[in-house]
């Protein structure tokens, strides 16, 4: 039987969240990255004797057999995609984002799917088990089958874990959770890591699949300075507006999977649903004839999809104006009207720039580069892009536009979506589809 770690074999050190400095008494500032308030209480097992400790089992590298337990789907398409073909049992997977962004609902809705065939156990430290109920029937789920559970206590849940041994286990959120053995609050570093670390060592005895909820904090990190992203399988990430339609939800690491896919859903009164066509959802509003507005093909993962991406740039009386940016990379439009001041003769020193991207997507690839170029060189001419024309390619500072990958799979969404003409950089191979650029200048002659 698992046991929480005796507190005779422990001692209590203080751990900086920012750079993990360790020292024996508290300090206001800590000595190595001088940051202030940011050393907590932490437990800190000691070393065993050598007489109790389990020998060292090694295995020959051709001895070793492969596991043949194959990945479990979750009934999702969008959650199969992101982890990678489904969940795999003996893994830990966290789940960020901030709070009311939709993790509850989505966890939720994916193991009801789940509890007809597999026993599933949802521990809820912030909701009553009447709360859920009643999220469960508003969304119309059947999850009878589901063992529903409120405790913040980690003691009992793990003998309640021995006892029940679930194949799946939701913990909603790990920093609800409170160990007896430590004397901090439920939600610090020393709270998170202890109680984690208890539910993991049962995860991988038991062979189960454990998933944890974290909250993003004021710092914009899970659970408290990323003490969890090294102790768990998988990271996975919610982002969205909690006003807004889109709910995205992104893998930062997966140790059985790939880390670039991107699950999109929007939020409705029966919970998230899956969104099969996002390139048709995200450009539908997209304002006929208006200067500054462009359609970008992007590349996440395996899928490509079209984006709209806005600019809006009006004088000011301020003398520094401003450089405001929603899903792109502030950095990027920066680089990118230095070089449409030196390379294309754009006096906007007196001007306000706004980029967006519709629909609340954050897109950091470098294909962006060429249409924020044409974009702000509609907007401050005043001059619609042409209605059948799409735009990608990197930017180089020289005013050289580079070859951008995937080239060919962001050619056959724009023609599938009636785009004739794509303005891009020549790429070995592709189709000859639309019109080639090499330099800003020939781009921006072409695109009006």
């Amino acid at each position: 039987m698992l046991k929480v770690p005796d507190l005779a074999k422990a001692k209590n050190l203080f751990v900086c969240s920012d750079c993990g400095f360790q020292c024996p008494k508290w300090l206001g500032q800590c000595p190595e990255c001088h940051a202030w308030g940011t050393l907590e209480e932490t437990l800190v097992e000691k070393k065993l004797q050598s007489s109790v400790l389990k020998p060292v089992e090694v295995n020959r590298f051709a001895d070793i057999g492969l596991d043949s337990t194959t990945r479990i789907h979750c009934g999702n398409t969008e959650m199969d995609r992101v982890l990678g073909g489904g969940f795999v049992p003996g893994t830990v997977l966290l789940f960020g984002g901030e709070p009311g962004v939709g993790k509850s609902t989505l966890l939720l809705q994916l193991f009801a799917n789940l509890a007809d065939a597999y026993s599933v156990l949802y521990i809820s430290g912030e909701e009553s088990v009447g709360q859920i109920k009643l999220r469960g029937m508003r969304l119309g789920l059947s999850a009878d089958g589901i063992l529903v559970a409120h405790e913040t206590r980690l003691e009992p849940l793990v003998e309640l874990l021995e006892q029940l041994k679930p194949k799946f286990v939701v913990v909603d959120s790990i920093q609800t959770l409170q160990s007896v053995q430590l004397g901090s609050p439920s939600g610090t570093v020393s709270q998170v890591r202890h109680c984690a670390q208890c539910l993991i060592d049962w995860t991988k005895g038991a062979a189960a699949t454990l998933v944890l909820v974290g909250h993003i904090t004021k710092e914009g990190v899970i659970a408290g300075p990323k003490t969890l992203e090294h102790m768990v399988d998988g990271v996975f990430l919610f982002e969205g507006e909690r006003d807004g339609e889109l709910r995205l939800i992104r893998a930062q690491k997966n140790r059985f999977g790939p880390i670039s896919e991107l699950g999109i859903f929007r939020m409705t009164e029966k919970g998230l649903e899956v969104v099969p066509n996002p390139s048709a959802l995200l450009i539908r509003q997209r304002p006929q004839n208006a200067p500054g507005s462009v359609i970008v093909p992007c590349v996440e993962g395996s899928r490509v999809f079209l984006v709209e991406l806005q600019v809006l740039v009006t004088s000011t009386q301020f003398p520094s104006p401003r450089r405001l940016t929603n899903g792109v990379d502030p950095n990027r439009l920066a680089m990118v009207l230095a070089v449409l001041e030196k390379k294309a003769g754009l006096q906007i020193q007196g001007y306000d720039v706004f980029v967006n991207v519709a629909g609340g997507l954050q897109v950091r690839e470098p294909a962006m580069d060429l249409a924020i170029a044409v974009g702000v060189y509609s907007a401050f001419r005043n001059l619609p892009v042409a209605e059948e024309l799409a735009v990608f390619g990197e930017l180089g500072l020289a005013g050289e536009v580079r070859p951008v990958s995937k080239s060919d799979l962001r050619i056959q969404e724009c023609r599938h979506f009636g785009f004739k003409k794509v303005l891009r950089p020549p790429a070995e191979g592709d189709e000859a589809l639309g019109q080639f650029t090499n330099s800003l200048m020939a781009a921006l002659e072409r695109a009006f």
